[in-house]
């Protein structure tokens, strides 16, 4: 479940990336950011609708808006392997519960851990008592990973508390 603090942090930080990756690069290029302008206020609004999709009910439409949004703002000709500090991002947060790990089926427990924002020892805990999938490679599965941040809150502290029992 998010809330309206969790849309207003992504649409924020989106519009930092779009920003950084896109738009200083045009200024420099261009040498002035006039022509820039009109582009500039059309990412504005394509922020909210992007961030009202990743964080809406439609998984689907959710993951290929993040599968958008990361080949745009991260290109490479490399898989997409973010350090385990952008997964605490309002937009890895959101790619997390939408996509998951978008380029990897299984993640190593670390990854896991800063995917769900827990330790590693937590992920390890969570394996061990069935709540996280094992993946027969190693490393948890990024579909649980997702189902694990897409229950609801309320399940979550349940469980959290009855697991500490």
């Amino acid at each position: 479940m998010t809330t309206p603090e969790d849309h207003i942090e992504l649409v924020a930080e989106l519009v930092r990336v779009l920003e950084t990756r896109l738009l200083d690069p045009l200024e420099i290029l261009l040498t002035s950011d006039e022509p820039l302008e009109p582009i500039r206020a059309r990412l504005r609004v394509e922020a909210e609708v992007w961030a009202v999709q990743l964080l809406g009910p439609d998984r689907e439409r959710a993951t290929l808006t993040a599968a958008r949004l990361i080949g745009a703002l991260f290109p490479g000709d490399a898989p997409f392997d973010p350090p385990a500090s952008w997964w605490r991002t309002a937009l890895g947060r959101a790619v997390a519960r939408s996509a998951g790990h978008p380029a990897a089926a299984a993640v190593p427990y670390s990854t896991a851990g800063a995917m769900l924002g827990i330790t590693r020892q937590g992920v390890h805990d969570l394996v061990k008592r069935g709540k996280l999938d094992k993946d027969p490679n190693g490393g948890v599965t990024t579909s649980s990973i997702r189902d694990r941040l897409n229950r609801p809150q309320e399940s979550i502290r349940a469980t959290a508390r009855s697991d500490h029992r």
